[in-house]
């Protein structure tokens, strides 16, 4: 195949992924919690013919040598883990992660995943549980009879009774942090999992040891740009048709040759 054609080809493999990328963050752009994705390229081996430095005569070296590349490939995906704007929705379960951290629940095999996705309700039993029925780790219940549940900025949860108008404490919400978040594996439905990659986590109480502080009465929004997806999905359109006009071009020079041979 001529090199041109093979070149081409990677250019096309790689925009392609580009493109599933910027769809999927635009699709997500209203999930609660959501980071968005970006895709990371690497240029392949060089062919060199002629080494920098190399002696071309006695008198003359290459100052740039001749190294012709091969293309590109698609190396990983990289989840950006900025701050989404916090949305008020004034429900007392509701809670945004303003900083570091993830809420811990437990998945149905028992194993921990880890969520920034703060709708939660009490469940059945008035276990607090995500929107998904994963209850959180540590647990919190909440009693019969309450009438107004309320989460500090530090995690603390405390319920109000709706028969006494007394108030206690259920428990701590914690927050798990991670050296390196962009290795944490999304399992969907708004999880990730920990990987060797992110490293083990370190949970605390919010606002504490660099963790974030939570926000009742907000949900934290996609951290999707719009406008930044689309001005990227017009440039990884063009640099598609380019890549096809190449391939084409290549095809063509073949063409003459065999003609000319």
């Amino acid at each position: 195949m001529n090199q041109a054609m093979w070149i081409s080809k990677t250019g096309l493999h790689a925009q392609e992924a580009k493109l599933q990328a910027i769809a999927n963050n635009i699709a997500n752009v209203n999930t609660v919690g959501y980071k968005r994705d970006r895709v990371v390229f690497e240029d392949l081996f060089y062919r060199i013919q002629i080494e920098p430095g190399a002696q071309l005569d006695d008198n003359r070296v290459s100052p740039t040598g001749l190294q012709l590349g091969t293309g590109t490939r698609v190396v990983g995906t990289q989840k950006l883990f900025t701050d989404g704007d916090a949305k008020t929705t004034n429900e007392q379960y509701d809670v945004a992660i303003e900083g570091q951290g993830f809420l811990q629940v437990e998945l149905p095999d028992g194993q921990t995943a880890y969520t920034r996705a703060g709708q939660l309700q009490p469940g059945p039993e008035g276990i607090l549980a995500t929107a998904q029925g994963m209850p959180l780790v540590p647990e919190i219940t909440i009693p019969e009879g309450t009438s107004r549940v309320t989460i500090g900025a530090d995690g603390r949860v405390t319920a109000r009774s709706a028969i006494d108008d007394s108030t206690n404490e259920l428990g701590q919400l914690e927050l798990a942090s991670f050296v390196n978040p962009a290795g944490l594996r999304a399992l969907g439905n708004n999880l990730y999992r920990e990987t060797e990659a992110s490293g083990p986590p370190t949970e605390g109480a919010p606002g504490t040891n660099g963790m974030g502080t939570l926000r009742q009465g907000a949900l934290e929004n996609s951290n999707v740009e719009v406008v930044e997806e689309m001005t990227e999905m017009m440039t990884a359109h063009r640099v598609y048709e380019m890549n096809t006009k190449v391939l084409s071009a290549a095809d063509n020079m073949l063409q003459q040759l065999a003609q000319v041979a």
